[in-house]
């Protein structure tokens, strides 16, 4: 299955690093290649994470306070990375 990413997801997660480098970058670098690694499992299980608080839409993990918001249909695409605390998206901006 392919994976999709959204412009805007692309942007949240590289915004999410360049705040992060500014304070550690090793830190930076770390969720980075944390977050890549957990999106590329997405094209072998796509549903093994939680449903997401908006309609057809899934939820990974990927740090305690980092999220990925996606959508599996014939392909996952990844709609959001945001912090956990941020508002979170509603069913309008997808």
């Amino acid at each position: 299955m392919l994976v999709d990413w959204r412009p805007r997801a692309r942007r949240q997660l590289r915004e999410i690093y360049e705040y992060i480098e500014e304070r550690d970058p090793q830190a930076a670098d770390n969720l980075l290649s944390m977050n890549r690694e957990a999106v590329r499992t997405l094209a072998d299980v796509p549903y093994i994470y939680r449903h997401g608080r908006v309609s057809n839409t899934r939820e990974m993990v990927v740090h305690p306070n980092y999220l990925v918001v996606y959508r599996a249909t014939d392909r996952v695409t990844v709609l959001d990375s945001l912090h956990a605390r941020r508002r979170y998206p509603s069913d309008k901006t997808r």
